[in-house]
C-alpha cells in the first residue's frame, strides 16, 4: 500500500475534504490539519474515528486546533487506537491511567529528554503504536514540536547504505538515556526492569507495508555488524559501525523530511509512532509549557 505523500511533479498539495473533514496538507512529505472535527466527537463514533485513522496512515501526524475535550475524552479517543500505556519516569494521571502529563514551569528539575529526535520508548521489546497529545498552556511563542517522516528518511537514503544496512538491528536502552541522570543503584533497577530491546534498522510498517529507518536517540549500537562482509580488521568495526549509526540517526534532521507544529491551547498532535521521530523545542523557559499526552500500546518491529 502507498502512502506516499509527494504529489505529481509540478502539482501543488492542496487542502481537501475527507467526509465531513477538512484535510490541509502541511508540507510535501508528512503532516495534515484537519478542521470540521471534534475528538470527544470521534471517541463515540465509528465511522469518524475510521476516517482519522485513515488519514494518520496516509500523513503520519495529523494536527487539530480548539479541542476543548476532557481528560476522559482525550483517553478515550486514544484508546480506539489501542491500549493505553505508563511511563515508567513520567508517571500518569492518577485518575486517568495512561494519561502522562507533562508539565514544565520555572520549578521543573533541568532535563535534556525531549529535545532530541527521537521515537518514543524504543526501549521497549513493543515501543509504542502512537500517541494523542494536547496543549493545556503554553509559551506565548516558542515550545513548537517537529516530526520526522522516517519512511522517507529511509526512501531516500542512498542504494549502497540501503543495501549495507538490510538486515541489521540495533540495541535500544532506557539505562543509557533517562538512566543516566540516575544514581547507578537506580540506574541498574531500572535496567533490569526494562532490559534493553534490539528492533530490526529497517523495520516494516504492520498496517502500509512501509519500510522504515528505524534507529533514534535510543540507539547504542548494532548488535550484529561483526560479520567478515563488514569486518577485516578491528578499525573497520569499532568507528565503522559508530559512525555508520550516527549517519543514520542523523537523516532525522533533514528540513525535507520534517513538519513543524506551532502549540495553542487545545491544539492536539496524533502520530504514528511506527514511523515518525519528533523533537520538543525547548527554547520558550522561562514561560510555563503543560502538555498531556496518552501513549498507545503498540507491536514488536519487524
Amino acid at each position: 500500500m502507498d502512502h506516499t505523500l509527494a504529489p505529481p511533479e509540478g502539482a501543488p498539495v492542496r487542502a481537501h475534504h475527507r467526509g465531513s473533514i477538512k484535510v490541509e496538507p502541511l508540507t510535501c512529505t508528512i503532516g495534515a490539519e484537519l478542521s470540521g472535527v471534534n475528538l470527544g466527537d470521534a471517541a463515540r463514533d465509528d465511522d469518524l474515528f475510521e476516517e482519522i485513522r485513515s488519514l494518520l496512515l496516509q500523513y503520519k501526524v495529523l494536527f487539530l486546533r480548539d479541542q476543548d475535550i476532557t481528560r476522559a475524552e482525550h483517553v478515550a479517543f486514544a484508546e480506539r487506537f489501542g491500549a493505553l500505556e505508563d511511563h515508567p519516569v513520567a508517571g500518569s494521571d492518577p485518575e486517568n491511567p495512561g494519561l502522562v502529563r507533562i508539565y514544565k514551569d520555572l520549578d521543573s528539575p533541568a532535563e535534556h529528554y525531549e529535545n532530541a529526535l527521537h521515537t518514543d520508548a524504543t526501549w521497549r521489546e513493543n515501543p509504542p503504536m502512537g500517541a494523542v497529545l494536547r496543549c493545556i498552556e503554553g509559551p506565548p511563542v516558542g515550545g513548537d514540536t517537529i516530526w520526522v517522516n522516517m519512511a522517507e528518511a529511509y526512501r531516500r537514503l542512498p542504494e549502497d547504505i540501503r543495501t549495507k544496512i538490510r538486515g541489521l538491528r540495533a540495541r535500544h536502552s532506557i539505562e543509557a538515556t533517562f538512566g543516566a541522570a540516575m544514581p547507578q543503584e537506580k540506574r541498574h533497577a531500572l535496567k533490569e526492569r526494562f532490559p534493553d530491546a534490539e528492533h530490526p534498522v529497517v523495520r516494516v510498517h504492520p498496517e502500509t507495508g512501509e519500510e522504515i529507518l528505524f534507529v533514534n536517540a535510543f540507539a547504542t549500537h548494532f548488535v550484529n555488524y561483526h560479520t567478515p562482509e563488514n569486518v577485516r580488521f578491528g578499525q573497520d568495526f569499532a568507528p565503522g559501525a559508530g559512525l555508520l549509526l550516527n549517519y543514520l540517526i542523523g537523516q532525522a534532521a533533514i528540513p525535507e523530511y520534517q513538519v513543524r507544529w506551532r502549540w495553542t491551547p487545545n491544539s492536539v498532535a496524533i502520530w504514528d509512532n511506527r514511523s515518525t521521530q519528533h523533537y520538543a523545542v525547548q527554547d520558550y523557559w522561562p514561560a510555563v509549557r503543560r502538555m498531556e499526552r496518552a501513549g498507545i500500546v503498540g507491536d514488536r518491529p519487524f
